[in-house]
Formats: C-alpha cells, structure tokens, sequence
C-alpha cells in the first residue's frame, strides 16, 4: 500500500468536508496518494449503534464551534447547513459513479461547496437538480447512472468495508492498517505517511 490514505467520507459530515479541503496538500507533501472511498454514514451509524452529533444538543453546540476553529486554522471556508440533516443516498451513489466514470474531483467539490460553502437544501430535487445542471450533468442520464446495481453495489461494499475495518463515523482514514477519525486526527495521518 505504501505511502497511501484510504479516505471515507460522507459530504453529509461537515468534518469529511474540511478534511477534504487539508488531506490532499498533507498526501502530496508526504508524496502519497489518496484512495477515495465514499461510503453512507447513516448505513455505518446502524451498523456500529452510533449516531450522529447533533442529536445531543449540548455537544452539537460544542462541535459546530470546534468545527469552525479548525476550519479557521486550515483556512477553508464553511458556513454550516440549515437544512441539515441531508439524506446523502443519492450524493454519495453519484460519488461512486464519477469515481468509476474517472471524474470524481470536479464532483467532490461540486456537491461538498454546495454542502459546506454556498449551502443549499440538497434534500429538495430541483435544488438539487439545480446543482447538478450548473455541473454540467444531464439529470436525467445522472440518476439513471446512479440507479445502476454496480454503483448501488459499491457503495454498499465501501460503508460494509469501513464498518469490517472498525470505522464508526466519518471521516475515517487508514494508513496501512493504522485507523484515524475526525478531521483533527490529519497531523496523525501525515506522520503515518512520513513512515509508511
């Protein structure tokens, strides 16, 4: 495996978010790559008992303000979603199908601006279709990729993948077999990189 980042994300967690805006300078400097797993964060909730957050008010408090700290010393932008929670089935398919079709970055930044930046109701399928016009997809052709067993069958693999390897939220990432969570753990990843 060598000096390479498994990464699984959901766009629906705001510290997949920031951490996809930091890991990509942390890979190249350790001359690494990344290995981009989508995968369904309410699927390895389920899976592993676990739940999201927000759904203990006084550590959602703690964790928004947490979040815009390190948001602040990466410099990356984040304006947190009113709309939250979005369900992400759909965004997260359409991330396994650009990453088979080999156009996965313009997505990932397509779909987390639109999460995390310039935020916008992603539960709503026009806005959502509003969105993925303005990314120069077909709808109509995207939904039908997204409705493809293969991608289904991905995603389904990648979420039962992070659960077998112990992941319980997201972001998660693995260095070999060396497991890291949260966007605060990247300093832990980029030594593992420096070793590997």
């Amino acid at each position: 495996m060598g000096k390479t980042v498994d990464f699984y994300y959901d766009f629906v967690s705001s510290a997949s978010y920031i951490a996809y805006k930091r890991l990509p300078e942390l890979v190249d400097k350790a001359g690494g790559r990344i290995n981009w797993k989508p995968m369904l964060l309410g699927g390895v909730f389920k899976a592993t008992g676990n739940q999201t957050p927000a759904a203990i008010p006084a550590k959602a408090v703690y964790m928004n303000s947490d979040l815009s700290r390190f948001a602040a010393r990466y410099g990356v932008p984040l304006t947190f979603n009113p709309h939250f929670p979005i369900n992400t089935l759909q965004l997260m398919r359409g991330a396994v199908a650009e990453q088979m079709e080999g156009r996965l970055d313009a997505y990932l930044d397509l779909v987390f601006s639109a999460m995390w930046v310039e935020p916008k109701n992603l539960n709503d399928p026009a806005e959502t279709g509003a969105l993925l016009k303005k990314g120069g997809y077909d709808a109509e052709g995207f939904l039908a990729r997204i409705s493809s067993e293969p991608v289904k069958n991905q995603l389904k693999a990648n979420t039962e993948e992070a659960v077998s390897r112990g992941a319980f939220g997201a972001p998660t990432f693995f260095v070999g077999e060396a497991m890291f969570f949260g966007q605060d753990r990247l300093d832990f990843v980029e030594d593992a990189l420096k070793t590997a």
